[in-house]
């Protein structure tokens, strides 16, 4: 039995918030300004593909 890769509306909608929540993490850590803006980017565009994801579906 193969394990189908696509993921259900559900674990996408908790992936994207876990990004969120990381993005907004990021923002608070004990680094430069670039690094944390740059983490903080890189986690919403996760985020929001991963919710354009779960619409087309």
């Amino acid at each position: 039995m193969k394990h189908d890769p696509a993921l259900n509306p559900s674990a996408l909608r908790q992936r994207a918030s876990a990004h969120r929540a990381m993005a907004i993490a990021a923002l608070h850590t004990d680094s430069s300004l670039a690094c944390r803006l740059r983490r903080f980017n890189r986690h919403m565009t996760i985020a929001r593909s991963l919710e354009l994801q779960e619409v087309a579906a």
